[in-house]
Formats: structure tokens, C-alpha cells, sequence
């Protein structure tokens, strides 16, 4: 019996017993599914956090004052504007920079208040985050060099206050100070940044933060590198400035948007694997259920094995087909796990709204090893047919 016939012979065993055969392809199709779905769920969620970090920019990094528990700071070594207007102009590596101060406080709007967080920046830290606007214009240097009373908002925090209102030129109250909303900026509900339930952010100069504030000092500031590839010389440079002005070292300290891209990408790939161990399980699980299968199947046609032995079949002709049987019944099983597993995959991603993000390989790996379960977990069964003594199975009722 060639290995065609062998084929043929499996697929009509299959048939002939349609719900035994469906129970055992059982095991298999929900391993094979449980891993490419959890696998995917993983590459969507990896996908959909580096997508969100790259729109930021990968460039991106913060500069601070260390807390220093041994020598802690003095207000000689905290961070001043002049610190930072030094660093834009010295730092080569630097394309924008810019201080940043920030507060929780409550901006009202005739008997409405809502809780928000408001940050003193510089013109430049729309380019650094890549505020998009709704409506109206960001921060201006006339804004900064003059401290004017002027806000950008969130889309939020104008239908909050306003509802269908036109919130542009409007005066709300914050820090017991009216000013006036200039810009409307895009909101990121995105659960890196806490999600829709996260309070409404709003921009003032940061002239008019500090004053409002009264805080002449700068909490931290942020800088986008010319390239990504400049961020670590950028970041350097930013240190090496801020040491050299208040005659200290190494009293200050960076953090970097690529820093997360890298922990993200690590700790997501090593959840994969660990739970797509775990999920890989059901596949022996599976396995094990083939090869109880494949033992009552040797059992049930034991006088077929003798007939077959006694007209001339070798023990290779008979454990090639009771091995091709049980591979089968994995690959086909295998196979509809492997459509449940991308469907899934698709699903998720659509949910996430993000592309897509399913790797072939993972598909290819989770049939493959599927195939393999059928040949680990149907050799003994295959063995124990061809091992069988003619005269012995044709005797068996």
C-alpha cells in the first residue's frame, strides 16, 4: 500500500466514524486555535502600544533634576528657563526643547468645574508631541515672551464646559485667574495615557504658569532628539549643559521614549511565549486523546491487521498506515485551528482598531507542531498493530 492509498484509506476511517473522529480532531483544533489566538492577541497588543509610543516619537526624552537620597538637591541645582534656553542653544543634537511645569487644578466655566491637568510649556512642545488641533492655533512666542492669559484645551474639556457651544474665545477660570481658549487640541483616549476616563489636559505659556504658579523653577523639561538615532548624544549633551551651569555631576538625569520601546517590545515577547506555552498544552492534551483513540482503533480492527499480515503486509505497511491515520486527523484538525486562530486574531485587531498584525510564522509553527503530535502520539499506537502476531488477530472476536 503506497502512501496515496494510505491517505485515501484514513480519510474514509475518518468518515465512517464522523463524530469519533470529530471528537478526537477536538483537542487538536482548540490547542492550535488557543495558541495562534493568544499569540496574536499578544502581537496586536504589541503593535497597538508601539504604534501609540512612535506617534509621540521615538525621539522624545525628559530631563530632570535627580532626587539624590544620599545629597539631596538645593535650590542651586534646580532646573532654571536660562538652563533650558542654554540647552537650545548649545545642544546640537536637540531639534526642540522645552520646560514644562504642571499642576492638577480645576478650570471653570460659569457653574461648571472640571479637573484637569494643566502644563506650562513653550511653543516648541507642540512639535516635541505632536499636538494635532481641532480648532484654533497652539501657544505662540508672543504668547510666552508677553505671559498672556491664553489656554489650549482638549476636545473633552470643551464639551464638558461648552456642550455644542463654540468653546474658541471663551474665557474659563483657572489658578482664580480668567483666560482666554485659543486652540482646541485632539484627545488621546488611548489607555497609555489613562484612557477615556483620564481628566482633560490644558496649555498656558509657561510664562503664565510660573507666574500664576509662583514657582521660578522648572519642574523638568522635554526634547526631541534631530533623529532617533541622535537621542542618546542628545540627552548626553542636555546632562553635560545642566552640570556644567550649577557646577555639579552627574546631578541630572534623562529618560527616553525609545527606553520604553524597548521594555514594551521585551516584556510583550517574553508574555507571549510564556503564554503561549501555556496555551500549547491543550496540544498534548489533544495528542494524548489522539493516541486513545488510535489504541481502540487497533483494537476494533485487529482482524483486519491479520488478514492484512497473513496476505503479505510488512510490519513497515502497517505502521505507516496507522501512523499516517493519526497525522491526519492532526493536520486536519491542525488546519481548522489554524483558520479559528487567525479568525480570532482578525477579530481582536479589528476590536483594538489596529492593522492587523499576525505573523505567518506563528500559523506555520502551530500546523507544524500539530503534524508533529500526531506522529509522537500515533507511533505507539502504529507499533502495536504491526507487532501483532497474524494468528493471534485472526483468533480475536
Amino acid at each position: 500500500m503506497n502512501l496515496l492509498e494510505c491517505i485515501r484509506v484514513a480519510l474514509e476511517g475518518i468518515k465512517a466514524n464522523k463524530m469519533r473522529s470529530a471528537l478526537t480532531m477536538l483537542g487538536i483544533i482548540i490547542g492550535v486555535s488557543a495558541v495562534i489566538t493568544v499569540v496574536a492577541i499578544g502581537q496586536v497588543g504589541q503593535s497597538a502600544i508601539l504604534t501609540t509610543l512612535e506617534q509621540i516619537g521615538t525621539n522624545l526624552f525628559q530631563v530632570y533634576l535627580r532626587s539624590g537620597e544620599e545629597a539631596p538637591p538645593t535650590l542651586a541645582d534646580m532646573m532654571t528657563v536660562q538652563d533650558i534656553e542654554v540647552i537650545k542653544n548649545m545642544a546640537t543634537d536637540i531639534q526642540y526643547i522645552s520646560p514644562i511645569n504642571n499642576r492638577s487644578l480645576a478650570a471653570k466655566y460659569e457653574r461648571k468645574s472640571k479637573r484637569v491637568y494643566a502644563y506650562g510649556v513653550w511653543p516648541e512642545y507642540k512639535n516635541i508631541r505632536n499636538v494635532e488641533l481641532e480648532k484654533g492655533r497652539f501657544l505662540s512666542e508672543a504668547d510666552e515672551e508677553g505671559g498672556r492669559r491664553v489656554v489650549v484645551i482638549d476636545s473633552k474639556l470643551a464639551e464638558d464646559l461648552f456642550g455644542r457651544g463654540e468653546a474658541l474665545k471663551q474665557q474659563i477660570d483657572i489658578f482664580g485667574t480668567s483666560m482666554t481658549v485659543i486652540g482646541i487640541s485632539k484627545r488621546n483616549d488611548s489607555f497609555l495615557f489613562g484612557g477615556p476616563d483620564q481628566p482633560s489636559t490644558i496649555y498656558m505659556p509657561f510664562s503664565t504658569f510660573s507666574s500664576l504658579d509662583n514657582y521660578p523653577y522648572v519642574y523638568y523639561a522635554e526634547a526631541s532628539a534631530v533623529s532617533k538615532e541622535k537621542t542618546e548624544s542628545a540627552m548626553n549633551q542636555a546632562k553635560r549643559i545642566l552640570d556644567k551651569r550649577h557646577h555639579t555631576e552627574n546631578r541630572y538625569a534623562t529618560y527616553s521614549l525609545q527606553q520604553d520601546l524597548e521594555q514594551v517590545d521585551t516584556v510583550m515577547s517574553i508574555l507571549q511565549l510564556v503564554i503561549g506555552s501555556i496555551a500549547a498544552i491543550s496540544l498534548l492534551v489533544g495528542g494524548i486523546g489522539v493516541m486513545n483513540i488510535m489504541l481502540v482503533s487497533v483494537t476494533e480492527r485487529t482482524r483486519e491487521i491479520g488478514i492484512r499480515k497473513a496476505l503479505g503486509a510488512q510490519y513497515s505497511d502497517i505502521v505507516t498506515q496507522f501512523l499516517i491515520e493519526a497525522v491526519v486527523i492532526c493536520t486536519i484538525g491542525g488546519a481548522i485551528g489554524a483558520l479559528m486562530g487567525l479568525a480570532a486574531g482578525l477579530i481582536v485587531a479589528v476590536v483594538a482598531q489596529v492593522p492587523p498584525h499576525i505573523s505567518p510564522l506563528t500559523i506555520v509553527i502551530a500546523f507544524g507542531f500539530s503534524t508533529l503530535i500526531g506522529i509522537f502520539f500515533g507511533l505507539y499506537p502504529a507499533r502495536k498493530a504491526a507487532k501483532m502476531s497474524p494468528v493471534d488477530a485472526l483468533r480475536y472476536e
